[in-house]
């Protein structure tokens, strides 16, 4: 495919020990639940840099690939990117806190006789098959009452109806509330480290605001790492394998 986006490797060289590596994931994340099924994946990091943007679109890849119909949706409200990474031409009034804001409770819809918005006008067909975006949109001025509120819950669930996985991609925990009040809505949440960059107390410091949100960290992800024949080196959560991604 011409004009491919050098940061999707899942794509652009399918027999690499990195895409190798971002289809483990996609494996452990089949199994990382055993009495339900994982259709939303929450992909966060500690700090700005780390690479989730880049490990969320790989993985979307991953799925693609199995022939599954994937949903990102580019939660990072403040500096999201996956309409760079697609290469989508971005409408500020057709992103993910627009359709929030428009959508209605199915109670709503009910009492005033009103149809409910229509999702298709703000999804992305990605030049990807199977891969579908829903970018981030203007930064609201009160964005945890947005991403908490029963709208974005019901809207998250008629989602999952829609696609066999959903990715949010999360901004950093450390210092924004963001991520944590997503967590009520994954499966499985994914924290993606980067080798000599990511502090140990960075990682004592997420692992303890999932802790008093109640949800637990599926995997982590290390990224960045150089490994002895010059890629990059990573694991998720016990599995080990070899990667090239270093993107941000």
């Amino acid at each position: 495919m011409e004009n491919e986006n050098s940061e999707l490797y899942i794509t652009t060289n399918p027999k690499s020990g990195f895409s190798e590596a971002i289809k483990s994931i996609r494996t452990n994340l089949h199994f990382a639940s055993v009495n339900s099924k994982v259709k939303v994946i929450l992909v966060t990091s500690p700090t700005p840099g780390d690479g989730k943007s880049f490990i969320s679109s790989n993985l979307a890849g991953a799925y693609a690939q199995e022939n599954k119909k994937v949903l990102i949706i580019d939660c990072d409200l403040r500096k999201g990117r996956q309409d760079r990474i697609f290469n989508i031409v971005k409408d500020n009034s057709k992103g993910f806190t627009n359709l929030i804001l428009n959508f209605k409770n199915p109670l709503e819809v009910v009492e005033t006789k009103t149809e409910q918005v229509d999702i298709k006008e703000y999804i992305c067909h990605t030049k990807y098959k199977n891969i579908d975006l829903i970018p981030n949109g203007p930064v609201p001025p009160n964005p945890i009452e947005l991403l908490s509120s029963s709208k974005n819950k019901n809207l998250i669930s008629l989602l999952k109806e829609k696609y066999d996985i959903v990715i949010l991609d999360c901004p950093p925990v450390i210092g924004l509330s963001d991520t944590l009040i997503l967590t009520k809505f994954s499966d499985a949440n994914v924290l993606v480290v980067s080798d000599h960059k990511t502090r140990i107390e960075n990682i004592s410091d997420v692992k303890k605001a999932f802790e008093k949100a109640g949800a637990p960290i599926t995997g982590v992800v290390v990224n960045k790492t150089k490994s002895r024949h010059n890629g990059y080196y990573g694991y998720y959560g016990y599995y080990g394998y070899y990667g090239e991604g270093e993107k941000k």
